[in-house]
């Protein structure tokens, strides 16, 4: 059995490598992920680099892919720890999944 488990149409989670992927034209763009546990017990999912390659830059896969993976940690009810700057600025801009994050009043 795979590794892989599709999680919303071109969206996987590579779990041997622990970050979500979408592979377009033969080229994999990802966010790197890892699980960890509040000081209130709570389960909750760093969110740590997103990787578009330059030749699928400006398409808009990077912010697909963030609102893909903000959406399964809601579902998951997962706290979202964004260390990534882009799915910081992702959340800054989208308010809906700020209730959800550590550096938006979610407490860690």
């Amino acid at each position: 059995m795979s590794n892989l488990h599709t999680l919303n149409n071109e969206v996987i989670d590579n779990k041997a490598q622990k970050r979500f992927e979408i592979h377009i034209d033969d080229q994999v763009a990802f966010e790197e992920y890892e699980f960890f546990t509040t000081s209130t017990g709570e389960e909750g999912i760093e969110y740590k680099h997103t990787f578009v390659p330059e030749s699928l830059s400006g398409r808009g896969i990077a912010g697909y892919l963030v609102k893909v993976i903000l959406d399964c940690a809601a579902v998951r009810k997962l706290r979202v720890k964004p260390t990534c700057p882009y799915v910081k600025s992702y959340i800054d801009k989208h308010l809906q999944y700020q209730d959800n994050s550590v550096f938006h009043g979610a407490k860690a």
